[in-house]
């Protein structure tokens, strides 16, 4: 198997990324929400320039596909015209910041995520997949994705708490973002090429007890498909929004906004429920748990097509199941029950691992795969 490249860092819409199909240029919503005329906006420029599919990202974020390179500046002006686009592409790499999506117009992960968007650039050089989480709810939601430090709430109030640590230490809202730019600094003064994440560098380097002592509040129960508060959730299998269906759903659901999570689910808000075939709408759908990667042809270092075995394997898999085109494992960086690895048009198969690892049996095809106990 050839070994697949490392690119070390996340596309974006000032920088985009090759791949199999053309460029994939990503889209940061600002708060995690995009007004109802900006995501409609969104759904025409993936027909016009894209292969009319928006993807949803682990880290809330939406990604064009297939984007020629001749359309990038005029892709760049539309997303600026939509407001969708950061002036400094310096900025646009800083914001990674996720957000707990049940929050309110100007409570406190509203406030939060407002002050740290707008101070982002007092941040210090920091890796590019660094990030920040905002999960100031009842429950954490965020726990288990991806940040290096964490608002969160904890048993007296607000704490502050760096990737990789049990606890964090106590801020007030005034302060806490200046705490969080310093932890930041403490962070980026220390940090090697092989601690690029909060989490390796809490292992190597001893963080200082200030940053520590109080634990967070209990993780609430993860969202799945079905009614809110503020609007109706939609399931996306594989992450996968086709923008055609998805106006459609916008318009007929009368929504006014549209949220993004890291989870495959979107959030409608406002919006009446109606039925959308495209969407998943069931809670334990398996398409919602279910990774899958692009794959051949979409990603160059694919060496097989990955989605249509895995909708053929859906529910068939007691457990988790990885379908990944190589041995990166993009899609899930976690070991899976069962993880299938491309390798020249077939699959390797890995059991209780990550895509990465040595495989307890090579080359079977997808017929093959499709007939096999898999339990």
């Amino acid at each position: 198997m050839t070994a697949p490249i490392v690119q070390g860092w996340c596309p974006g819409a000032h920088r985009p990324m090759m791949s199999g199909d053309g460029l994939v240029v990503r889209v940061r919503p600002r708060l995690a929400r995009l007004r109802v005329t900006q995501a409609l906006g969104l759904c025409a420029l993936a027909e016009r320039f894209g292969n009319g599919t928006i993807d949803l990202t682990n880290r809330a974020n939406l990604q064009l596909r297939g984007v020629g390179e001749a359309d990038h500046q005029p892709l760049l002006a539309e997303l600026a015209a939509l407001d969708l686009l950061d002036g400094e592409p310096g900025i646009e790499v800083r914001r990674n910041i996720l957000f707990s999506p049940l929050y309110r117009d100007g409570d406190m992960t509203d406030r939060l995520g407002c002050e740290l968007t707008a101070r982002l650039g007092e941040l210090p050089a920091l890796p590019a997949k660094f990030g920040f989480a905002i999960d100031t709810g009842a429950g954490r939601l965020l726990s288990a994705d991806s940040a290096d430090i964490r608002l969160e709430t904890g048993g007296n109030g607000l704490i502050l708490r760096a990737d990789g640590m049990a606890t964090g230490r106590e801020v007030t809202e005034g302060e806490a973002i200046d705490r969080l730019i310093e932890l930041a600094h403490w962070f980026a003064d220390r940090f090697t090429p092989d601690t690029r994440r909060m989490a390796r560098l809490v292992r190597a380097v001893p963080l200082p007890p200030i940053w520590q002592g109080t634990e967070p509040v209990p993780v609430a129960e993860p969202l799945v498909p079905g009614d809110t508060a503020l609007g109706p959730l939609y399931g996306a299998a594989f992450g996968q929004l086709p923008a055609q269906a998805l106006a459609r759903l916008l318009r007929d659901s009368g929504a006014t906004r549209l949220r993004v999570t890291p989870w495959r689910l979107i959030l409608l808000e406002g919006a009446q429920a109606v039925p959308a075939a495209d969407f998943v709408t069931r809670a334990g759908d398996p398409l919602l748990t279910i990774d899958a990667c692009p794959g051949a042809p979409y990603c160059p270092q694919a060496q097989a097509e990955t989605r249509d075995l895995a909708r053929a394997l859906a529910g068939r898999v007691r457990g988790s199941l990885h379908v990944s085109g190589c041995a990166k494992g993009c899609a899930r960086m976690g070991p899976a029950d069962i993880t299938l690895v491309g390798n020249g048009g077939r699959f390797d198969l890995v059991k209780q691992g990550r895509a990465g690892d040595e495989p307890c049996q090579r080359g079977l095809t997808p017929e093959t795969l499709k007939t096999m106990d898999l339990t």
